[in-house]
């Protein structure tokens, strides 16, 4: 019998021993304060991720999901209005969007990054719409809506495209909400400004989760958007708080969607370790890059000019996506596929009418994707490891 250790697809439990002094700590203060809802555990953090992000703003939340719903609502977008997104992404992106009354609909992704298409968003606007000569906002021809928003996603740890989304955004009038849910820390070079900017701090507002898995993982469920704007700001703090501008004094109808003050402080514990752990997971990418890069049938990540990615995940794409993953479970190294059904073809948006062949780069990819073990201390002998179970199966010809 096999006594070789299974290799976990994600390791939560090592920075969680090496931070429990200070972990625990946060707990007893907690405890000792009675501080349990808002208070200076989460004004600290949002004033630390505000910084980290380079934006002016942040406003902790529940979770990411109700992050891009509050960013949605503060912005303006009212019940009927389109918002566009794309289709390979998780399904709380879509659940945000519908939660705020509006109607997503999608943009094919570009088939090298996995994030939103310029192009087919360019078409989009152009084809599927026409400009109410009143507001000056493109209307779908065919819902006779208008498109008010348009929700980039910031996939597996990688920038979307951010200067044209931004200027096409300007053209067309279209509120910006960055998906940040899986980058933490990521950069985009903005030709425009001739600078490096985080993800968080281009578009209008942008949302974050910190379920335990991401790069800055709570210890349970929590999130946070980040802008430049001080009204948006005002807005989502009362949208988070059942709409009170004081306590009992409610100016519109909000929610329950507040950050949990402890949540709040031990983020701040792990803020202060996630430019290391970064920098672990790029070094870890890095190792990967070149481990497969003689390695026939394996499509590999793509990394454009503008893009400093934080590897949230390493993504790989193969013919037989699916023997592999058993050929690399057989040998007890955990995978992941993320996503495999996209969203128009989920049985949830049956109503919505879209079928198979609408947004093609999307469909080809699901099949084909495979996420790789990937975390801060990921060491180099499970990465071989890994690489040899990959390229013997390759060997036999199952990956072309």
């Amino acid at each position: 019998m096999s006594m070789v250790e299974k290799l976990p697809f994600l390791d939560l439990v090592t920075p969680h021993q090496q931070l429990e002094p200070e972990l625990t700590a946060v707990f007893r203060k907690a405890l000792d304060t009675a501080g349990f809802v808002g208070g200076p555990m989460v004004e600290n953090f949002e004033n630390e991720f505000a910084e980290f992000c380079g934006a002016k703003y942040c406003v902790g939340v529940a979770n990411g999901t109700d992050a891009v719903r509050l960013a949605l609502l503060a912005a303006g977008v009212q019940p009927g209005d389109i918002v566009l997104t794309v289709p390979h992404t998780f399904i709380a992106t879509t659940e945000a969007i519908s939660q705020a009354g509006a109607r997503p609909d999608f943009v094919d992704i570009q088939e090298q990054t996995y994030a939103m298409d310029v192009t087919n968003l360019r078409e989009y606007l152009e084809r599927e719409c026409y400009l109410d000569r009143e507001t000056g906002k493109p209307y779908h021809r065919q819902y006779r809506a208008p498109v008010t928003a348009v929700v980039p996603v910031h996939i597996y740890g990688q920038c979307a495209d951010m200067d044209p989304i931004l200027e096409l955004a300007r053209r067309y009038n279209l509120i910006v909400v960055e998906d940040a849910c899986q980058a933490h820390g990521a950069e985009y070079f903005s030709q425009k400004e001739n600078r490096w900017k985080k993800a968080g701090s281009m578009g209008h507002a942008a949302a974050f989760s910190f379920y335990p898995g991401k790069n800055l993982g709570a210890c349970g469920e929590a999130g946070a958007i980040t802008t430049n704007s001080e009204e948006m700001a005002r807005r989502m703090r009362m949208l988070r708080d059942h709409g009170q501008a004081k306590k009992y004094y409610h100016n519109v109808e909000g929610c329950n969607g507040r950050l949990d003050a402890l949540q709040a402080g031990l983020l701040s514990v792990k803020l202060r370790h996630l430019a290391e752990w970064n920098r672990g997971r790029q070094e870890a990418a890095a190792r990967y890059d070149q481990m497969l890069s003689s390695t026939n049938g394996v499509i590999t990540p793509h990394y454009p000019c503008w893009s400093r990615p934080v590897h949230h995940l390493y993504v790989v794409r193969v013919a037989d996506r699916d023997g592999l993953q058993k050929h690399l479970a057989d040998a007890k190294i955990d995978t992941g596929i993320h996503y495999p059904i996209p969203l128009h073809l989920q049985k949830a948006y049956e109503s919505f009418g879209f079928k198979k062949g609408d947004f093609p780069v999307t469909e080809k990819v699901a099949a084909e994707i495979l996420s790789l073990p990937m975390f801060p201390h990921l060491q180099a002998a499970a990465q071989s490891r890994v690489v040899q179970k990959i390229q013997e199966f390759a060997a036999v010809g199952a990956l072309r």
